[in-house]
């Protein structure tokens, strides 16, 4: 199937998270609509949608973000141009963490990716996985990419307070949003993957 995404960080995560789902790359020529939904599962549907009508394959997207309790939510499905259409992901990082002590003591958060699959016969089907945590005020770690640097996952408890860009690839897949998202995704195409193990 088709991975409707020109994003290299999601493109090597999914392939380690599904190793044995077989993703096609998007030819040069395909123009990437617009993501203008209000929702994580509307922003991968029309990438999904788009891919599958151009290329009459089945086709998968994400879509992904980060939602801060102090912000009321935000940045959700923004959290990629947070600080402006083509912001780097330290520019996004450095606005969100700026915000978040202005906006008090609530460094609550939870990072949430939304599957979306359109397969061959154009039948449409959405896996959602979020990952709780909080932010910690200070950067950490040199691997992931987006928000990890400052993301705690809840999954490691209270003595763990390693970033999401402080685990091993297999650490952070086995509890991350997105590896969550595409674990539902193999098994409704009935695809063994490797047990989740941090």
């Amino acid at each position: 199937m088709i991975l409707a995404s020109r994003n290299q960080d999601k493109l090597r995560e999914l392939a380690e998270i599904l190793p044995g789902v077989q993703l096609g790359a998007l030819p040069p020529w395909f123009e990437t609509p617009a993501e203008d939904g209000e929702s994580f599962a509307a922003n991968a549907l029309i990438k999904a949608r788009a891919a599958h009508a151009a290329l009459g394959e089945a086709a998968i997207a994400d879509d992904s973000g980060i939602e801060v309790a102090a912000l009321g939510g935000r940045p959700g499905v923004y959290s990629a141009r947070y600080a402006g259409e083509g912001a780097s992901d330290a520019q996004n990082l450095e606005k969100l963490l700026r915000d978040v002590r202005a906006a008090g003591e609530n460094r609550r958060a939870a990072y949430v990716c939304v599957i979306a699959l359109v397969d061959e016969r154009g039948a449409e089907h959405t896996f959602e996985g979020r990952c709780e945590g909080r932010l910690t005020m200070t950067p950490r770690g040199a691997r992931g990419f987006g928000y990890d640097p400052a993301f705690v996952p809840e999954e490691g408890g209270s003595a763990d307070e390693r970033t999401m860009a402080e685990l091993s690839a297999a650490e952070k897949h086995a509890i991350s949003h997105r590896g969550r998202a595409a674990r539902k995704l193999a098994a409704h195409l009935g695809t063994a993957v490797p047990e989740a193990r941090p």
